[in-house]
């Protein structure tokens, strides 16, 4: 990821809790500024959240951030909330209603240690854009507007670990492209480990360097976002609709005629509706596998514009009416989800040289974001 190179990030994390009927068990090592808990509801992410905050209840094993350890039961180490510096962003902004944007932003600034203060109040406001709205109430605020003080307030207390466990869930589309952009500038400015919480797939492979994926309180897959939602084997976890491959591209050239811009990667390039970002820049892109379609041959006469020479790696054909190939585009594993009948039609198996087929209106701002 941009600006990740200089810096070294380690969460590790190693927790067996028992709630309720409930058994949570997962262990994972991520040395990443974003690290997404992807999962169904009920899979057990908003109670590990819980568990790396300290509440929740009993538990065993350990939680090590930067080398700080905030957990661990066989050497008896378990620091209470408020002593963790954790900051936590929720669904909902939690905001005081009765103290203005300056003061909210303001109240866990002033409860923290002066040795810890390192990240300036004014820094944030300009970092989130809320420049303009110290004096505002939280009532008068729009929701993007409320999450952006929110995510204020907790990177003022000056956290070790941001948790933000589904903060754009109640925004609309707009409020939401608008908060994760600020989202992508605090990863990149700032260099404080944030784990992300969503069952939104765009935003977690938009954000995430890491991705853990839970299923029934147990982390089954835990990688790198590109490997883990290239794999068939998890397709009914990660979703069938929206499953596909995601990677990093660099921004080489704009047409502004038709407000486009040619992404390079090492399979290619790709034209995509005008992203926000300069040449030279990289950003991340996610390419469902339902966008992709299969040619033997280069297309003439065709309004795709993104077309690939790809190498089949693989197939999942089950006997039911879709299957899905795996591709290798240079180093990129891309997905493509046909008909079992177009499979067949083609002659299609591993180790074949095809054509990839991407319609660039396939892209859209959640399926681009800065990496």
């Amino acid at each position: 990821m941009a600006n990740a190179s200089h810096f070294k990030i380690v969460i590790d994390v190693d927790i067996v809790q028992r709630l309720g009927t409930f058994d949570l068990a997962v262990s994972f090592k991520a040395e990443a500024p974003v690290v997404g808990l992807f999962g169904r509801s009920g899979s057990g992410k908003t109670s590990l959240v819980n568990a790396l905050a300290g509440v929740g209840g009993q538990r065993r094993g350990h939680v090590i951030v930067n080398g700080e350890t905030l957990f661990d039961d066989a050497r008896g180490i378990d620091l209470p909330p408020e002593r963790r510096r954790l900051g936590y962003v929720f669904q909902d902004d939690l905001l005081f209603p009765h103290m203005h944007v300056e003061a909210n932003l303001l109240y866990g600034f002033r409860r923290a240690a002066l040795s810890a203060r390192v990240i300036e109040p004014q820094h944030v406001i300009d970092l989130l854009g809320l420049g303009g709205l110290q004096r505002r109430y939280p009532g008068t605020l729009s929701g993007g507007e409320k999450q952006r003080v929110a995510i204020g307030r907790a990177l003022l207390a000056q956290p070790r670990l941001l948790l933000m466990d589904e903060p754009l869930a109640s925004l609309d589309i707009a409020r939401r492209d608008e908060v994760l952009r600020y989202i992508e500038l605090l990863r990149d400015d700032l260099h404080i480990p944030i784990v992300y919480v969503s069952h939104s797939i765009a935003e977690i492979t938009r954000l995430a360097d890491t991705i853990v994926l839970l299923a029934e309180g147990r982390a089954i897959a835990v990688g790198a976002v590109e490997e883990v939602m290239g794999r068939l084997d998890l397709r009914p976890q990660t979703g069938r609709y929206e499953a596909g491959s995601v990677f990093d591209t660099t921004v080489v050239a704009y047409d502004p005629k038709y407000a486009l811009t040619t992404l390079r990667f090492e399979g290619g390039e790709l034209i995509v509706p005008n992203v926000e970002a300069l040449a030279g820049e990289r950003v991340r892109v996610r390419i469902r596998a339902r966008d992709v379609s299969l040619a033997l041959h280069p297309p003439i006469g065709l309004s795709i514009v993104n077309v690939l020479p790809a190498t089949i790696t693989a197939i999942d054909d089950q006997g039911g009416p879709i299957v899905e190939v795996q591709l290798r585009l240079g180093n990129v594993s891309l997905r493509a989800r046909i008909t079992r009948r177009s499979r067949v039609e083609l002659g299609l198996a591993e180790n074949q040289q095809v054509y990839t087929l991407i319609k660039a209106v396939s892209f859209d701002r959640r399926s681009v974001g800065y990496a």
